[in-house]
């Protein structure tokens, strides 16, 4: 006998005697070993950090800087009623546009009591941690009880949702693309929506799902919606008795689509025609795709990878986003034959299939060589919404095809196994060995830490506030951007009390014919560009009257009351003396750093 709901299940019908019949008992001691067996994988690849709180992200210090600015924007917004879409504490005097960047607001608003009694470091700490304990017990959850109907398999696909290689190349600071914790629960309200009588609460639940997804990633929602409306086409084409269905479906469907479309409407009108809004992500990036090699290969976070490997595979650590193993995929490849009867798996397959295509990019890559074949990305790169789409990333979203097909192995061996008790152990021990071959490789190890230097006195102290009265922002040698995030920390500490000129955040490229596409930082300035290549060179390139006006002049746009130096810099004596013969004024230590008042020069 089978229920409403177990109709619209990936799995199929369930027998009678499964274990979702009764969820009472010993059922309830499994549960509560799954979940710590999430915080355990959790903590195994943060430990570090709880370790020695003073250490960061090895490999993404600049993104891990960004979020806890963003972990003290959200707080700000709480106790300071501040605007949540765009902030004029970063990048003085224009602003950020924080929709078109990770502002996270679905966590960093709850978060608020931890970012202000613990600071914004902690903070990220623990999203980055509860985000992949969340995200395995969600897909646990709807696993167990919607999808496939067993604890077992449903913590084997949970797991490797949670900890799949990708995911753990992007904990190295990406803590919004980990906490995926919202997509099982999308997938849930989903299939709920052919419910019949509850169209209208299942549209809403659904909604307000989507917008707190689009509030944590949008680049992950868009993957979520063409996956579940893959998987919603197979199911009603493979079992025709759902197509009845169809009415209230399509209803909760529109009334969900109704409810994001009203509560996203304002904030995606700012992220996409709002100030600082960009039209698409550079060539560069758009540029970064998957390796062909690299759905075969082992990431340098698995048991069984290094960097040195991994490293020609993928444009950086975070960035791992196959890295599967050759035995996984051969396991996926034959779990699909074996399980081709069922459409819903087919229809997986084929958008895995989909993905891993679009993931190649504009051209395919094959062990770090360009083959000249043109990927089929390349005619959608530039498509409106498309354009901001990392291709690579496109790979990711395997993670949760490849977790679902490892549940639904693992509930067919089990089934096999109850229908032939006689050969159960022969069964159990081919499934135990198969599994271990593809998973253990891939297991996750502890991500690299490195100590971060203490914040400055001059910071912590407040010494900076007299020279940011009136509006004023306090700028950085040299200013802060992909290759030095410290600002942003220290900005952070401050709880964003302390106003930058320019930033590590995306914005457009506002230069004649540069067609607004993101960049990694503001527009270049004179000053700004000066004392990059003076960081890059460690030398100071010779000085002319019009580098002087040109100074003054940026100095006043960005209004600024105070320059400041980290002398732990290895450039900091190249950037010193550039810094005082381009404005006359003799720096002094104050606080752990050389300061330059600059308020007499710009008034």
């Amino acid at each position: 006998m089978t229920t409403p709901e177990s109709d619209l299940t990936v799995a199929g019908p369930v027998e009678e005697g499964s274990e979702r019949s009764g969820w009472t008992g010993q059922g309830r001691w499994v549960d509560v070993a799954a979940v710590l067996s999430f915080a355990l994988l959790a903590f195994w690849v943060t430990a570090r950090f709880w370790v020695c709180p003073s250490h960061g992200i090895r490999d993404n210090r600049n993104d891990q800087a960004q979020f806890e600015w963003m972990m003290a924007h959200g707080a700000r917004v709480v106790t300071h009623f501040a605007y949540p879409f765009t902030s004029d504490r970063m990048n003085v005097p224009d602003g950020v546009n924080l929709m078109a960047n990770t502002s996270v607001l679905s966590v960093s608003l709850p978060m608020t009591p931890i970012t202000l009694l613990f600071g914004p470091r902690a903070a990220f700490l623990v999203f980055l941690t509860a985000g992949m304990i969340a995200t395995g017990i969600a897909w646990y959850f709807v696993l167990s009880r919607v999808v496939i109907g067993s604890r077992g398999p449903a913590w084997l696909g949970a797991g490797f949702c949670a900890f799949a290689p990708a995911m753990v190349s992007h904990a190295n600071a990406h803590p919004n693309i980990v906490s995926q914790f919202v997509v099982p629960l999308i997938v849930w309200r989903t299939l709920r929506l052919a419910e019949p009588g509850r169209w209208l609460r299942n549209g809403v639940l659904l909604g307000l799902l989507v917008v707190w997804q689009a509030f944590i990633n949008l680049e992950i929602l868009l993957m979520t919606a063409i996956g579940l409306g893959v998987v919603v086409t197979a199911l009603a084409l493979g079992r025709p008795e759902l197509r009845r269905r169809v009415r209230p479906f399509c209803a909760g469907l529109g009334v969900a689509a109704a409810v994001a479309g009203v509560l996203l409407a304002y904030p995606l009108h700012v992220q996409f025609f709002g100030p600082g809004a960009y039209r698409g992500l550079s060539p560069l990036i758009r540029g970064y795709r998957t390796d062909l090699a690299a759905f075969f290969a082992w990431s340098r976070e698995s048991v069984a990878g290094d960097a040195r490997s991994s490293a020609r595979l993928a444009k950086n650590a975070t960035e791992e986003n196959a890295f599967f193993g050759w035995p996984l995929v051969v396991l996926v490849a034959a779990l699909v034959w074996w399980l081709r009867r069922s459409p819903v798996v087919l229809g997986l397959a084929a958008l895995g299939l989909i993905f891993a295509l679009f993931s190649l990019g504009r051209e395919i890559r094959l062990d770090g060589r360009e083959t000249g074949i043109p990927g089929p990305w390349a005619p959608l790169e530039k498509l409106p919404i498309l354009h901001s789409v990392v291709p690579t990333r496109w790979s990711l979203a395997l993670t949760p095809i490849i977790g679902v097909l490892l549940a639904l192995g693992a509930e067919q061996a089990r089934t096999l196994a109850r229908r032939h008790p006689d050969a159960r152990p022969q069964i159990w021990f081919a499934t135990a060995t198969v599994l271990a071959m593809a998973l253990l490789p891939i297991l996750p190890t502890p991500l690299p830490s490195i100590r971060l230097d203490p914040t400055p006195g001059f910071v912590t102290s407040g010494a900076w506030r007299p020279y940011v009265a009136g509006g004023r922002s306090i700028v950085t040698l040299p200013t802060p951007d992909t290759t030095y995030p410290d600002p942003l920390r220290w900005s952070a500490e401050t709880r964003l009390e302390m106003p930058l000129a320019r930033g590590y955040f995306l914005a457009p490229d506002t230069r004649p014919g540069a067609g607004r596409v993101a960049l990694f930082s503001a527009t270049p300035r004179p000053t700004s560009s000066y004392f990059s290549t003076v960081r890059r060179t460690d030398a100071v390139p010779p000085i002319t009257p019009q580098d002087r006006v040109a100074a003054v002049d940026d100095l006043r746009y960005w209004r600024a009351g105070a320059v400041i130096l980290d002398p732990r810099l290895k450039q900091a004596e190249a950037l010193r003396r550039a810094m005082t013969e381009l404005t006359g004024i003799t720096p002094v230590l104050n606080g752990g750093v050389w300061l330059w008042d600059v308020r007499p020069l710009v008034d």
